[in-house]
């Protein structure tokens, strides 16, 4: 660790002991922190809880948001401190609700003790585990396939134990104010539905169809609304989920909130399309995460046990999907491109994309529909035209 890394986690220990003394009215002292993953913003620790006179855990995990927050699309600055507010707020608020479910339900770490003025949160460490990324870059069999399935069943879980909490969750919104109806990935959408058919048009050479658009307009709806809502962490790229003894456990709440589940699922067959990625992901892999899901799921959604709508439902989930990874990927903005996620699944942005609109072609076609699956099969061939030039 390096002395200004050191400076710093002295000073994120410092907040948390005194916020956790202050919580539990006798001393607590931490001690030996360890550097995890963070970003420029944040600083991520662990740290032995050495001395208490309550039953702590005896590990924790620290975070601390600060400075000025850097859009993860865009690579632009944030507009100013309310922003950094917004997305710390919603993900307290976000912990705070998973933190009421029963402990079999919670998707992830529980929260301890949180200080909006510090933008502190202490949470549960949940050990020493694996990343999602880890696993899926071995390439090992049977490790990936059974990481992939508790990754579905995960979701699904989290899924079924949230349905019809949405009042709850914007309860909690509502008491730090933060506007329950915003969400920075569906205000993206928005802002790609607009932008993407004139990007089309001078990149490829591709005129949007009329069918196609509406089809577009339906499935951003599913970010605010939908037959099937329930909760989402919503940035479910492989760095944020873990594989540990207990299955698949999610991380980073910054994006939490409630929206249609069949994004989740879709979000892993296009293959993480926040990231850069390019997982080899085979059909029939494909068809078993989504049943492993649906058997979560089922019990609360009856009409997804019937095929046909299932598929219909992922279909228009993956459409808007790969809709946003072209938004965000395809023009030449160095700064867009590079706030991308990057490791070990990361390809160049020619292969995600043409990968991801030639997997939409296929998924359309065995779904039945050749208007997606004609249109998704010229932008995948176009884009491959422009790249080999």
């Amino acid at each position: 660790m390096t002395a200004l890394l050191a400076e710093r986690a002295a000073e994120v220990v410092s907040a948390a002991q005194q916020l956790l003394t202050k919580r539990m009215g006798a001393a607590v002292k931490l001690s030996d922190p360890m550097e995890l993953s963070g970003s420029g913003r944040t600083t991520v620790l662990r740290v032995r809880v050495s001395e208490n006179a309550y039953s702590l855990p005896r590990t924790l995990i620290i975070k601390q948001v600060r400075g000025a927050a850097r859009d993860r699309r865009t690579g632009g600055l944030a507009p100013g401190v309310a922003s950094i507010d917004s997305a710390f707020l919603r993900e307290t608020v976000s912990y705070q609700f998973t933190t009421a479910l029963g402990r079999d339900q919670r998707p992830g770490a529980y929260l301890i003790a949180h200080s909006l003025p510090d933008r502190l949160l202490i949470l549960s460490d949940l050990g020493e585990n694996s990343l999602l990324t880890q696993v899926l870059h071995a390439g090992a069999e049977p490790a990936t396939r059974n990481a992939l399935m508790a990754f579905a069943q995960a979701m699904g879980r989290m899924h079924a134990a949230t349905i019809g909490r949405e009042a709850d969750f914007v309860a909690l919104l509502r008491r730090v104010e933060v506007v329950h109806r915003v969400d920075g990935i569906a205000q993206q959408a928005e802002s790609a539905i607009a932008e993407v058919p004139g990007l089309l048009q001078r990149e490829l050479g591709v005129e949007v169809p009329g069918e196609i658009a509406e089809r577009i307009v339906r499935g951003n709806r599913l970010f605010s609304a939908g037959r099937f809502r329930a909760f989402s962490p919503s940035d479910l790229c492989p760095d944020n989920v873990i594989l540990n003894e207990e299955g698949a456990r999610f991380l980073d709440y910054e994006w939490g909130g409630f929206r249609d589940a069949t994004l989740d699922i879709a979000y892993a067959l296009v293959s993480f399309p926040g990231c850069l990625c390019d997982f080899e992901l085979s059909r029939e892999r494909g068809r078993q995460m989504v049943e492993a899901w649906r058997s979560e799921v089922v019990g609360v959604w009856p009409p997804l046990a019937d095929d046909t709508v299932l598929a219909e439902r992922i279909l228009e989930a993956r459409l808007i999907w790969v809709w946003l990874s072209t938004y965000w990927f395809l023009p030449a903005d160095h700064a867009r491109i590079a706030a991308a996620r990057e490791h070990g699944l990361s390809v160049p942005r020619s292969d995600a994309l043409i990968n991801r609109w030639a997997a939409l072609a296929e998924d359309a076609r065995c779904t039945g529909d050749d208007i997606i699956g004609d249109f998704a099969e010229d932008v995948s061939a176009r884009l491959e035209e422009r790249w080999a030039e």
